[in-house]
């Protein structure tokens, strides 16, 4: 089924081959079913017999572009199938007024006060009610400058460290403080952050604290020092890598008018690759690489691989230009392609916009 095709220019397709090849693709994307040579010769603007049908649709399936699911049944794509009807015959849609103001009015109160991870999840509730497919966000703990820290001490061994972005997002961590340790010490540590680390990154803040504490050594004591350190290891992800957060909505949507349990256990697989934390990056890496909207199908992408899912992900940008997420819909290799791409991208330009 997900045997690879080679360049579609070097396809030996002539234009009886790709209309009868396009009309089950869309049969396939408007119902989900099989379709056989007799209803395919009934749609086809010239007269065509059956078995004429049958032997370009032969043809196609020694191709790789379309497969038997059952012994005498009508043909469907293959996941290569799908990838060439979407570079060689798809034609991109335009959002609706409607379209546009439901997505508008989901990231409009950014600018009220709104924090990114809110605005966030409400673009994806967005695109999951206009897609009918599950809306997907990747959010890398992107480096926005600071406004304030705090380390507040909530028992003897542990302390809470809260920091607060430019923009307003909050994160909240846990970590253990060293033996003996003062409120005094807490303080001085969290006042001198604060002198230091406002309009800075993360990065940069790591930076200048290590310049600064080689050049105090001698006024501050130990102890407070290794607490300046511990708050910003907090949040620098130094051990463990550029962490992410993943965000899904509308999960309910991909199980409407699904019975067969092939389809339900399909389901299953999907979500437990979105609890698998280490492919993210990989596609946080893919929609980098390109310049807009990428579509993936079924066994395209490794992350999805078992359930055969499809995504369709745009990243999102800060003023710097670069990607620092990436937000999508994922469902089905069925999905309405054409009138997805544009809701995603659209999605995607408006956050950047904000953001910027």
């Amino acid at each position: 089924m997900n045997k690879p095709i080679p360049d579609q220019s070097l396809l030996p397709i002539d234009m009886r081959s790709r209309e009868i090849f396009r009309l089950i693709v869309e049969s396939y994307l408007k119902d989900g079913e099989p379709v056989g040579s007799r209803n395919l010769s009934r749609l086809l603007p010239n007269t065509l017999s059956a078995a004429t049908v049958r032997n370009v649709m032969s043809d196609l399936e020694k191709l790789g572009l379309i497969y038997a699911p059952h012994i005498s049944a009508g043909r469907l794509p293959t996941h290569a199938g799908l990838r060439f009807f979407v570079d060689a015959f798809m034609e991109i849609g335009d959002l609706s007024e409607d379209e546009r103001r439901t997505i508008e009015s989901q990231v409009a109160g950014f600018d009220g006060g709104m924090t990114l991870e809110h605005m966030l999840t409400d673009a994806i509730e967005a695109l999951s009610g206009l897609s009918r497919g599950a809306g997907l966000v990747l959010a890398a703990k992107n480096e926005m400058p600071l406004r304030h820290i705090e380390i507040i001490q909530v028992d003897p061994g542990r302390a809470l460290a809260v920091l607060v972005s430019k923009s307003g997002d909050v994160e909240n961590r846990v970590f253990d403080l060293p033996a003996g340790v003062t409120a005094s010490q807490l303080t001085e540590a969290t006042n001198f952050l604060n002198a230091h680390i406002r309009g800075r990154t993360l990065a940069e803040a790591r930076t200048e604290i290590a310049k600064l504490t080689k050049e105090t050594k001698t006024a501050l004591d130990a102890l407070s020092q290794d607490l300046i350190e511990r708050g910003l290891a907090v949040w620098a992800g130094s051990n463990s890598g550029l962490p992410v957060r993943l965000i899904v909505r509308g999960r309910a949507n991909l199980f409407e008018n699904v019975t067969a349990q092939a389809d339900i256990e399909r389901l299953r697989l999907l979500f437990e690759d979105l609890e698998n934390k280490e492919g993210l990056l990989q596609l946080l890496d893919l929609t980098e690489s390109g310049s807009g909207v990428r579509i993936f199908i079924g066994s395209e992408n490794k992350l999805f691989s078992l359930s055969g899912s499809s995504l369709v992900v745009a990243p999102y940008r800060d003023n710097d230009k670069r990607v620092i997420g990436a937000l999508g819909v994922i469902g089905p290799t069925r999905l309405n392609y054409s009138r997805i791409v544009p809701m995603v991208d659209y999605t995607a330009q408006m956050i950047s916009r904000m953001i910027r």
